[in-house]
C-alpha cells in the first residue's frame, strides 16, 4: 500500500497542534480508571477528538482506530489510521515529561506511515514505507553497538499484567547484569523512536496494542533496524503482541537469548 497521498507536511502540522494540548494540566488531572494501572484523562479524549476530525475531515475514505474509542467497526484489510492520542497517560498525570502522540496509517495488515510527536521535546519522528525514517526533517539510523557489554536497553514493566512481576523482573536481573545498563520510560512509543534513532540499542515489552507500536515499528525497521515478537518473528499487525525491537545484532540477542 503506497501513502504518497498523503500530506504529510499537514500530518506534520496536526500533531504539533494536537500537542500543545498536553499543556492542560487541569484536563490531565480529569482521570479515569479503565483497569490496573490503565488510566484515561481528559487530555486523551481532547488530542483524540483534535485529530480524529481533523482527519476525519481530510481523509473521508479512510477508517479511524484508536485507544479511547470502541474499534468494532474496524475493517483491518481497509484503510486505517491507528491512535495512540497519548501514550505514556501515567507519565502524563504525573507531569512527568515523558508522553507522545503516535499515529499511523496501516491497510492490508502493513504499516505504510508512521509519525510520533514528542511534544516536550518537539520532537517528530516520520516514517514512510520504504522512505527512511526521520527526526524533525533528519535522515536517522539505529545504533551500530554488536555487544551486550555496550548497549542501553529499555524494558517494559507490563504494569497491566502485574501478575507477570516476577517472571518479569527476574528477566530484567539477568538482562541488566549483561548489558551497559537499562531504562523504563513508561511509553513503548517513545521507547520505539529512541531505538530508531540510535539512543537505545533494544526495546522490548509483551502484550503492547496496536496503537502502542504501529507507527514505532516502522521508524525502527525504516531505520535499519528489526522488530520481532519474542518467538523470534518478524513482528505482526496483530491488536496485542509481544514486541523486541533493535539494531540487528542487539534484536536477535534480545529474541534468542533472554526471551
Amino acid at each position: 500500500m503506497d501513502a504518497v497521498n498523503i500530506n504529510i507536511e499537514e500530518l506534520e502540522h496536526l500533531l504539533r497542534q494536537a500537542g500543545n494540548l498536553f499543556q492542560d494540566r487541569t484536563a490531565a488531572g480529569q482521570v479515569q480508571t479503565k483497569g490496573i494501572a490503565d488510566y484515561v484523562t481528559a487530555v486523551d479524549y481532547a488530542v483524540q477528538q483534535y485529530i480524529q476530525e481533523h482527519l476525519e475531515a481530510s481523509y473521508p475514505h479512510i477508517q479511524f482506530l484508536s485507544e479511547e474509542k470502541a474499534n468494532q467497526e474496524i475493517d483491518p484489510s481497509g484503510l486505517v489510521w491507528v491512535l495512540d492520542p497519548v501514550d505514556g497517560t501515567t507519565n502524563l498525570i504525573h507531569d512527568y515529561h515523558t508522553s507522545c502522540i503516535s499515529l499511523a496509517l496501516m491497510g492490508g495488515g502493513e504499516v505504510a506511515l508512521g509519525m510520533i510527536y514528542n511534544p516536550y521535546g518537539k520532537e517528530l519522528f516520520q516514517a514512510k514505507k520504504g522512505g527512511g525514517s526521520y527526526l524533525n526533517g533528519e535522515r536517522i539510523t539505529v545504533s551500530g553497538a554488536t555487544r551486550m557489554e555496550e548497549s542501553l536497553i529499555a524494558i517494559g514493566t507490563s504494569p497491566y499484567l502485574k501478575e507477570m512481576a516476577d517472571e518479569n523482573f527476574e528477566l530484567f536481573k539477568r538482562l541488566f547484569l549483561d548489558c551497559q545498563d537499562i531504562r523504563r520510560s513508561g511509553s513503548a512509543a517513545l521507547d520505539l523512536t529512541h531505538v530508531a534513532c540510535g539512543r537505545l540499542e533494544g526495546y522490548f515489552e509483551i502484550g503492547l496494542k496496536i496503537w502502542d507500536f504501529a507507527a514505532g515499528m516502522l521508524l525502527v525497521r525504516e531505520a535499519g533496524g528489526s522488530v520481532l515478537d519474542y518467538s523470534g518473528a518478524q513482528a505482526d499487525t496483530s491488536m496485542v503482541n509481544n514486541i523486541v525491537a533493535g539494531n540487528s545484532e542487539i534484536c536477535r540477542l534480545l529474541a534468542s537469548k533472554y526471551l
